[in-house]
């Protein structure tokens, strides 16, 4: 009776035992796969959200008053590939958003707006967190000490994990149940021999416990039900380890992605170099670390002359290929431990360490000049491009890193403006210059709403003296700077983007004052005014021109558009585009500056003219030097062939004038017969046909 009592006793206690000893391993089992489940989604998150930010950086640094909203929802679509994505929301720099993604949860019939204010915002700390069943990736756009954006990610953590764990579950809980089965089947036939045993797998799952091994082999010796219950724990342990083998490998995975994603956050994609965040944050600490040590560093700020016209006539698959092969000419000239980085589009920047002198410094920048000028073979190809160099020194700037990239990218500026092609080292003076064409960049706008700027006209002779047309040419009067220059206006306008408004308002004026013109010097009066190459590639300007031809009732055959030569060449194909447009509507083109910059003539073949205009440096030339006077001959007798109307500008002598109408120049333009003055003096001056 005593031992039925005890047998009763030890198999119900014997069975509670195994049912707890399952149920302890099961729950372990969940726990486990819980805290595996939440590393690899938050590890997963935090990569796409770096990622994503990233990607949203050259969005929004772009420099404009428009940000690209599409290219932004563009980038927010990638989403779409993770289902547990509630939502996500871009801020600009100031905590407004920009726009907005709606993940599959949130995706009902009818509008649902989503708003996170400021203050909800303020709750949610930068980078990852989880709240009430939510996991949020909170990440700045940008440099954390110059945010150009702020990305929220709410993905739901839930309900995935609760699925995942149902589905752990399935698997795993009719094998628990099997197990207690034969549990509680065998400790009908416990008995001292089986107490050993028992205490054997006791053992065993106390091991497992503490060492989270499941791979541990179960093979307890003893009768069959003590071995069939061995090796269905075994079984169990097998399932569980198995499914930890793929929670690690999937975990792998996912910091082999997050290794991938670090590289595309920090290296080019096309050229490999570091990138410009990456560099940033290297000349930030290089220049803590120079300051402290009272070191001295050296960049280098430079791009490729002529690259967008590479792009333009090659296309951009060649010129991809271009900056990979610079990139690559450029290495080979820097010293050990020196980094180089592409900042974007065809702009590098070299950082020199261990303060190098003057010597080694100009010795790098002209061996980089040198070799970046030697022609390169691309896909049969033979590309001629050239370097600007700008080159600025860390305590120029008192070891600002701001200060620093934007004094050699003015020494860079400077390169440009004396011809390309060379380095220039910063000195503070240059500031003072950048400073005045800042200044005036931002005066523009207001300067042409105020009436600072005004034209003048300069006449147009035809062999007889009389006058057959005029140049529009464009002067501004500041208050503040008194006269300035179009040759330094107009070029910071073309920098500033603001050439646009000031080609408009020069064409409404020309256009309104032609009527005057007309009236006074008669219906055959040619008026001319100037594109620039950034007037050529403004769609809207052939509309604004026809839109102010009927507007004012112009009669298209009295305007001329000149352009020069250069522009002309430099942007072939849209230029013919453009001016075949002009010349459907009746207006006439001029080719300005013929001569200065190109020795190949067969592109006169391919473009149809009206005027050529001959430089004023040949006219100034005449009975000087005989080679300029036989040059000036063949251009003339030239355009005659070609059936073009001749005119010579800068006349100024009355030998000039004799020697251009007797070789058949049909129109002059110079101080000899007036100078450029405001359409009030023009009427006064010259007498009403």
């Amino acid at each position: 009776m005593i031992f039925k009592t005890i047998r009763s006793t030890l198999t119900v206690f014997n069975s509670l035992a195994i049912a707890g000893l399952c149920a302890a391993v099961l729950a372990f089992s969940i726990f486990t796969h819980e805290d595996l489940y939440r590393e690899a989604v938050t590890g997963d998150l935090d990569g796409l959200s770096n990622n994503l930010s990233v990607d949203l950086f050259a969005v929004l640094a772009e420099e404009g008053d428009d940000l690209d909203t599409v290219a932004i929802r563009t980038l927010l679509l990638r989403l779409g590939e993770y289902e547990n994505v509630k939502f996500a929301v871009v801020f600009d720099r100031d905590f407004n958003q920009i726009d907005t993604y709606r993940g599959p949860t949130l995706q009902v019939e009818g509008e649902l707006e989503i708003v996170v204010d400021t203050e909800q915002l303020n709750q949610i700390p930068l980078g990852m967190s989880n709240k009430n069943g939510e996991l949020f990736a909170y990440k700045i756009v940008g440099d954390e000490e110059l945010p150009f954006g702020y990305l929220l990610i709410v993905n739901d953590l839930e309900k995935p994990l609760t699925g995942s764990k149902m589905h752990l579950l399935t698997r795993v809980l009719p094998l628990t149940f099997i197990i207690i089965g034969i549990g509680i089947a065998l400790s009908l036939w416990l008995n001292s021999r089986m107490l050993l045993p028992l205490q054997k797998l006791a053992r065993l799952a106390h091991q497992i416990k503490e060492t989270n091994d499941y791979s541990i082999d179960i093979n307890v010796e003893g009768k069959k039900e003590v071995v069939d219950l061995s090796n269905e724990i075994g079984s169990m342990m097998d399932t569980i380890h198995e499914e930890e083998i793929k929670n690690k490998r999937y975990t792998q995975q996912l910091m082999q992605q997050r290794k991938d994603m670090e590289r595309l956050a920090n290296f080019d994609s096309l050229t490999g170099l570091p990138n410009r965040q990456f560099f940033m944050e290297t000349l930030r600490k290089s220049l803590s670390t120079a300051e402290r040590e009272g070191d001295n560093l050296v960049l280098m700020y430079f791009d490729l002359d002529g690259f967008k016209g590479v792009n333009d006539t090659y296309g951009h698959e060649v010129g991809d290929k271009l900056l990979i092969e610079a990139s690559k000419r450029t290495q080979r000239f820097l010293r050990h431990g020196d980094l180089i980085a592409r900042l974007g589009g065809d702009e590098f920047l070299i950082l020199l360490y261990n303060d190098p002198n003057d010597f080694v410094v100009t010795d790098i920048s002209e061996r980089i000049i040198k070799e970046i000028s030697k022609p390169f073979d691309i896909n049969d190809w033979e590309i001629l491009i050239s370097a600007s160099i700008g080159i600025a020194r860390a305590k120029d700037a008192q070891f600002n890193l701001s200060d620093f990239v934007s004094n050699a990218d003015v020494a860079m500026y400077k390169s440009k403006v004396e011809g390309k092609n060379t380095h220039t080292i910063f000195v503070p003076e240059m500031m003072e210059d950048n400073k005045r064409k800042l200044l005036l960049a931002n005066k523009i706008i207001p300067g042409l709403k105020d009436g600072e700027f005004s034209l003048y006209y300069q006449p147009k002779v035809n062999p007889y003296e009389e006058i057959v047309g005029f140049e529009a040419l464009l002067r501004w009067n500041s208050p503040e700077f008194g006269f300035v220059s179009p040759v330094e206006f107009i070029s910071i306008a073309e920098q500033s983007g603001k050439i646009n408004e000031i080609t408009y308002w020069v064409l409404e004026s020309v256009l309104r004052d032609s009527a005057t013109l007309i009236e006074h010097f008669g219906s055959k009066l040619s008026i001319s005014l100037n594109l620039s190459v950034h007037d050529l590639r403004n769609p809207k300007l052939f509309e604004d021109i026809v839109r102010l031809y009927k507007e004012l009732d112009i009669d298209a055959r009295c305007i001329e558009y000149e352009v020069t030569e250069s522009t002309y060449l430099e942007n072939f194909d849209m230029a013919n585009e453009f001016f075949g447009k002009i010349k459907d509507l009746g207006s006439f083109i001029a080719l300005d500056d013929f001569g200065t910059g190109y020795s190949s003539l067969s592109y006169l073949t391919q473009i149809e003219l009206h005027t050529l205009k001959i430089d004023k440096q040949f006219v100034d030339n005449l009975g000087v030097s005989k080679r300029s006077t036989l040059v000036t001959k063949t251009i003339i007798e030239m355009a005659k062939q070609l059936n073009l109307n001749i005119c010579a500008e800068g006349v100024e002598t009355r030998e000039q004038t004799d020697f251009l109408i007797a070789n058949g120049c049909h129109q002059l333009q110079g101080y000899l017969f007036g100078k450029p003055a405001p359409l009030k003096a023009i009427l006064n001056t010259f007498t009403k046909r």
